[in-house]
């Protein structure tokens, strides 16, 4: 710690050796200081308020109708990225402040200097943005944050719907897309349709039921065939008998009796065949509460109706006919039967026509259940992939419309408005630079280097005060000490030197004084 402060000391005596070194360097950074804080040019600053009304009524009632962005954040967004270069080379066009420039190096430093000199100062709770810029020029100044303002109302006005025109273009493309895609599925599905129409049913029922509806009727058809087959047999048997004459009056009494009891109407049995038929082509394409299936049943059992009146009328005529052995008789009961065995022929053939046609729908229903598991599998999946095309190309159409209406709600109402609270203005006094405080920061940066200077003197030119200095200095032994002599007129001299300096520093000081003092009653006469 000694040895510090020894060392601390020798350097101070040192420096108060070359005082005067310090003191002229002191002076002349003092001076060149001053002269710099005088010259700087005053600087003006322009500035605007605008203020970003985010509240619009219009927004509550549009909510799932039109996209509500995010204006708040936009505008912060805008507000952070506003001044770039793209916008700072446009304002310099717009000020005209370009108009000077001669060369690329000149149009740079325009430009650093303007980005360096522009400022955005907001306040996101009040949504108040103050646009600033400063400059020797008031007139200068003024025209750029009038270009200012404008570059960002433009911004703001045209960022929102540059976004609309961008969204609504990519939509568009993704719809086009999409139709594309929808009329190659919807090929595709018709041309399944097209392949497989004769297994496709348009009553929603699968090939199960339909094998099963196909089977049931079926079975109808072979037992009407059977029965009609049975009476075709015995009316045959019987005719045969009486012509061979193995039977008597009684045997044609009986024929007649048996022939009242097993009348028939052709003419009706067909129209009821040919409704069966039109009632089963029916019920494979609609369900039974189908008005054309209801009207269908309903003109089926108006036939029957009108087929057991006939026969009840025939066999009544059959029974109330003379019964005695005649051959007037004999020939009625032969025409009469055959008469029924020519119904019950052409009975039999449209049984046999009808368990035909249900045998070649039963043996196609069961080769169509073979393959229904992948036919049914193939149809879902285009009918999987066509209702996913349509789904997402409507999603994509609502969502232009959305687009769309957002961008005129955006242009008509504006949801987003910009008002200008305070319009460019010019500060009629410069608001920099502040001159009272470079002053006294000049002097003391004078100070500094004057010590600077006398620290410097010093190393440059090396004293040693005592002799362990020496001694440590030069690492050798010291045989002895001389001393000096001081007269008076030595420390006359050391006396007017040491006034000399005095008066010197002091005028040093007492002049940045008066330069303080006088900065100050004109900065307080500026300022009243």
């Amino acid at each position: 710690m000694d040895l510090l402060i020894a060392q601390l000391l020798s350097v101070v005596k040192s420096m108060w050796k070359h005082r005067w070194t310090g003191l002229a360097v002191a002076w002349i950074a003092g001076l060149v200081g001053a002269v710099v804080v005088l010259v700087l040019p005053d600087r003006y600053e322009a500035s605007a308020r605008i203020y970003v009304d985010t509240q619009s009524i219009l927004k509550p009632l549009m909510t799932g109708l039109a996209v509500q962005p995010n204006v708040e954040q936009q505008v912060m967004m805008l507000s952070r990225t506003l001044i770039s270069r793209p916008n700072v080379e446009k304002l310099v066009r717009m000020a005209d402040l370009d108009l000077k420039n001669q060369s690329k190096s000149q149009q740079e430093a325009t430009i650093e200097t303007v980005t360096k000199n522009l400022s955005i100062q907001s306040t996101a709770r009040d949504n108040l943005y103050t646009l600033a810029y400063r400059d020797t020029d008031q007139e200068s100044a003024k025209r750029v944050v009038q270009s200012f303002v404008s570059i960002f109302l433009e911004s703001s006005l045209g960022s929102s719907r540059k976004d609309t025109a961008t969204a609504t273009t990519f939509i568009n493309e993704q719809i086009k897309g999409y139709e594309a895609k929808l009329e190659e599925a919807e090929s595709r599905l018709k041309e399944f349709r097209l392949r497989n129409i004769q297994t496709m049913s348009g009553d929603g029922k699968d090939s199960a039921s339909r094998l099963g509806e196909i089977s049931a009727q079926l079975e109808r058809a072979r037992l009407d065939y059977r029965e009609a087959v049975n009476a075709r047999d015995a009316a045959k048997s019987q005719l045969e008998a009486e012509r061979k004459g193995s039977v008597g009056g009684s045997a044609v009494q009986s024929v007649l009796q048996e022939s009242a009891t097993a009348v028939s109407t052709p003419e009706i049995d067909a129209r009821i065949d040919v409704q069966n038929r039109s009632l089963d082509a029916l019920l494979q394409r609609y369900t039974e509460q189908h008005p054309d299936i209801v009207s269908a049943r309903k003109m089926l059992k108006d036939l029957e109706a009108q087929k057991k009146k006939e026969v009840a009328e025939l066999r009544k005529a059959a029974l109330a006919a003379p019964t005695v052995g005649s051959a007037g008789n004999t020939n009625l009961a032969f025409q009469e039967m055959g008469r029924l065995l020519a119904n019950y022929e052409v009975q039999v053939a449209a049984m046999k026509a009808r368990v035909d046609e249900y045998s070649s729908r039963y043996a196609q229903a069961m080769a169509a259940v073979k393959t229904a598991p992948q036919l049914e599998a193939e149809g879902a999946q285009l009918n999987r992939d066509y209702a996913i095309h349509k789904k997402n190309y409507e999603d994509l159409v609502s969502r232009r419309e959305s687009a769309a209406m957002s961008g005129e709600l955006d242009v008509a109402s504006g949801v987003a408005d910009f008002r200008l609270i305070d319009p460019p203005r010019v500060s009629p006094k410069p608001v920099a630079p502040n001159r009272l405080l470079l002053l006294a920061v000049a002097m003391v940066l004078a100070l500094g280097l004057g010590m600077f200077g006398a620290f410097v003197s010093s190393q440059l030119r090396p004293v040693f005060h005592d002799v362990n200095e020496l001694r440590s200095r030069v690492d050798l032994p010291i045989l002895g000490v001389v001393t000096r002599l001081t007269t008076d007129e030595d420390r006359r001299r050391h006396r007017m030197d040491m006034i000399r300096f005095s008066v010197a520093s002091a005028s040093f000081f007492v002049l940045f004084a008066i330069g303080l003092t006088v900065m100050a009653i004109l900065m307080n006469r500026q300022v009243g």
